[in-house]
C-alpha cells in the first residue's frame, strides 16, 4: 500500500462536523471529478474515484446533506491492470438541479449548461470550510510520495483557473504552492517538506503527519552524521599528510645538518613529532612543559618546512 493511498484511507474515515464542511468538501468532489450525464431520457450527476473509501464518503455525504440515495457503480480497468474506478451517480435533473445549485456550482440562470469554475464565496467563507475543501480536492486528484524517498504532493487541475483557485486556499493557510502545465491539465505542487507537514495538518492528516514527520527527521539526522564524518574524515586525511609532510622535513634536516645544530625550540617539536606521528598540533603542545598553543606549534612547524626547502635548494 503505498503511502498516498494511506493518507486518503485516513483522510476518508474523519468523522462528519458542520454541514457547511460537508458542503465545502463535497463541492471539491464534483469539481475536481463531477461531471453531468445528459441523454435523450436522462440527466445524471456522476461523480468518480478509485478509492473505495473515498466512494462511500461521497455516498454517505449526498445522503446525509440531500437525504438522496445515490448509486455506487463500479467500473472495471483491464488495462495495464488498473485500479477499478467507483462511480457515485445521482439520477433525476431536479435532484441533480437541487445539488448543485445547494452547492453553487450552478446559478438559475445556467440551468446545467456548465459548471462554474470559481468557488464560491459562501461555500469557503468559513476556515474550516477551506480546510474541507482543500481535504476533498486532495482525496479527489491528489497524492505524496513516500518521504523516505522524496518530498513532493500534488493535486491536479483541469484547467488553470481552478489550480488557482486551490492555491488561493493553500495561500489562507500560509501556504505557498508551485502551479505548472502538464499536458493537459494542470498541477499544483509543494516539494518543501515543512509546507507538505502543513498541508497534511490542515487537512485533518495527522498519523500522515506524524509518520511523515518522524521519517523526515531521521533522514536529516542521517544527513548530519554522514556531513559531520565526511568533515571528520577530510579532517583526519589533513592532518595525516601535514604529518607525513613535516616527519619528511625533519628527516631531512636530521640528514644534513643533524638536530643539534638547530635552535631548541625546534629540537623540541621535531623529536615530538617523529615520537608520536598521529598526534595533532594541538596534541603536541599540550606535551610540552609549560603547554604550547596549536598555533604555536604550527609556527614551529612552518619554520622547520621552511628549513628543509631551503636545505633542498
Amino acid at each position: 500500500m503505498s503511502f498516498s493511498f494511506r493518507v486518503k484511507n485516513e483522510l476518508a474515515r474523519i468523522n462528519f462536523k458542520g454541514n457547511c464542511c460537508l458542503k465545502a468538501e463535497l463541492t471539491a468532489f464534483i469539481h475536481m471529478n463531477g461531471s453531468l450525464q445528459i441523454t435523450h431520457s436522462e440527466i445524471a450527476l456522476v461523480v468518480h474515484t478509485e478509492n473505495p473509501a473515498v466512494a462511500r464518503r461521497i455516498f454517505l455525504f449526498f445522503k446525509k446533506i440531500f437525504a438522496v440515495n445515490s448509486h455506487l457503480l463500479v467500473k472495471k480497468k483491464t488495462r495495464l491492470k488498473k485500479n477499478n474506478m467507483y462511480l457515485v451517480k445521482i439520477s433525476g435533473k431536479e435532484m441533480v438541479q437541487e445539488i448543485l445549485l445547494s452547492l453553487k456550482i450552478i446559478t438559475r440562470e445556467q440551468d446545467l449548461s456548465g459548471f462554474n469554475k470559481k468557488i464560491a464565496g459562501e461555500i469557503i467563507g468559513k476556515k474550516c470550510c477551506r480546510r474541507a475543501y482543500l481535504r476533498g480536492a486532495f482525496l479527489s486528484r491528489g497524492s505524496i510520495s513516500n518521504p523516505d524517498t522524496s518530498y513532493h504532493l500534488e493535486i491536479g487541475a483541469e484547467y488553470e483557473e481552478q489550480a488557482g483557485e486551490i492555491n488561493f486556499l493553500l495561500e489562507s493557510f500560509d501556504i505557498e504552492g508551485k502551479v505548472i502545465p502538464r499536458k493537459s491539465s494542470y498541477l499544483v505542487y509543494l516539494k518543501d517538506s515543512h509546507k507538505i507537514l502543513e498541508l497534511l495538518n490542515v487537512i485533518g492528516a495527522h498519523q500522515g503527519m506524524f509518520y511523515f514527520e518522524n521519517v523526515r527527521i531521521l533522514k536529516e539526522m542521517r544527513n548530519n552524521i554522514n556531513r559531520l564524518v565526511n568533515c571528520d574524515t577530510a579532517n583526519l586525511n589533513k592532518t595525516v599528510t601535514a604529518a607525513v609532510n613535516q616527519l619528511e622535513s625533519i628527516r631531512n634536516i636530521s640528514l644534513e645538518i643533524g638536530f643539534e645544530n638547530i635552535p631548541n625550540s625546534l629540537r623540541q617539536v621535531a623529536e615530538l613529532r617523529i615520537k608520536y606521528p598521529q598526534a595533532t598540533l594541538q596534541e603536541l603542545g599540550e606535551m610540552f612543559t609549560p603547554p604550547l598553543s596549536k598555533s604555536g606549534v604550527n609556527h614551529r612547524m612552518r619554520k622547520l618546512e621552511k628549513m628543509s626547502k631551503n636545505i633542498k635548494k
